[in-house]
């Protein structure tokens, strides 16, 4: 039923962010995308090192977002990044890194991010979002298209749930990206 990769957003959260990610963790999604984008370099990095500690110690996968300076100096191989974050990564530092993903929000994206090296591709959002509130969703077929574009794996990302992660796989994904589920999901 393609992978599952957990975003992470602390605001989502009702209770302790530390209880939470424990919760998720015993879920056991693929990999967890360590995002807050709320939060400067340092507090990142504090942060990144408290969730790297609790997922090694559970065998989850952590891709850090943004912070790609962070990465190299946790010895973290695995980034996830805004495409124009990506274009103006330096070639020596995308090789520091085993895996690469970028978020795309078109088929020009997509081919675009392909090109300069991404490992893959979250594509959305979707279905509608409260993450996105009165954003018109991109919906199935714009998946397809994306899918069908590029030669990476494509997740799917934006109002992803149990009920129609199915149809996103369908399309061509090679698995989803779940935040409100995991976020706000209860013990």
């Amino acid at each position: 039923m393609g992978k599952t990769i957990c975003i992470t957003n602390r605001h989502l959260v009702k209770g302790d962010f530390y209880s939470q990610i424990e919760m998720v963790l015993k879920k056991k999604p693929d990999s967890i995308i360590l995002r807050e984008k709320d939060l400067d370099e340092k507090e990142y990095a504090e942060l990144a090192k408290k969730i790297s500690a609790m997922c090694d110690k559970n065998g989850t996968e952590l891709i850090l977002h943004n912070f790609y300076n962070v990465a190299i100096e946790l010895g973290i191989r695995k980034i996830h990044l805004p495409l124009f974050v990506f274009e103006d990564m330096a070639e020596e530092d995308k090789k520091r890194f085993d895996k690469t993903g970028v978020s795309c929000h078109s088929v020009e994206d997509a081919r675009k991010a392909e090109s300069l090296g991404a490992s893959y591709i979250t594509a959305g959002h979707i279905f509608a979002t409260d993450c996105k509130k009165g954003l018109e969703p991109r919906g199935i077929k714009f998946l397809e298209n994306v899918c069908a574009s590029v030669d990476i794996p494509v997740y799917a990302i934006g109002g992803i749930n149990d009920e129609n992660r199915g149809l996103c796989i369908d399309a061509g994904a090679s698995g989803v990206c779940i935040m409100s589920g995991f976020m706000r999901m209860k013990g």
